[in-house]
């Protein structure tokens, strides 16, 4: 059984930041990819940030490149999420996720078997 943990959300002032961390349990961890979503209230669920097993390929969503940025470290089982420049529109529940997306599908959440609980991040103008 998988389980993914979200930790590190919370209210911040906009241009601010904060670390998101996904603390992984159960089968390897190191032979995936995991990402982070975000759902904002009443909008779909949007693709963030992903890295890959080896943590040498990453992919970002358009509205946080050059802001956000994601690292893992698989002796820990853990992500992150590194959050700067915080803007009131990035205001949303934030997922982690684990998958195995081809190097086209990583903003499709079906390729994401196992998903956390979700933490809130609130960014305040």
């Amino acid at each position: 059984q998988v389980q993914l943990v979200e930790s590190g959300g919370g209210l911040v002032q906009a241009g601010g930041s904060l670390r998101l961390s996904c603390a992984a349990s159960g089968r390897i961890f190191s032979n995936y990819a995991m990402a982070w979503f975000r759902q904002a209230p009443g909008k779909e669920r949007e693709f963030v940030a992903g890295i890959m097993w080896s943590g040498d390929s990453t992919n970002y969503g358009d509205s946080v490149k050059g802001r956000f940025t994601i690292s893992r470290d698989n002796a820990k089982n853990t992500v992150y999420l590194q959050m700067n420049s915080l803007k009131p529109e990035d205001t949303a529940v934030y997922y982690c996720a684990r998958g195995r997306p081809s190097s086209r599908t990583w903003d499709d959440d079906r390729v994401y078997a196992y998903w956390g609980q979700g933490t809130q991040v609130t960014v305040s103008s």
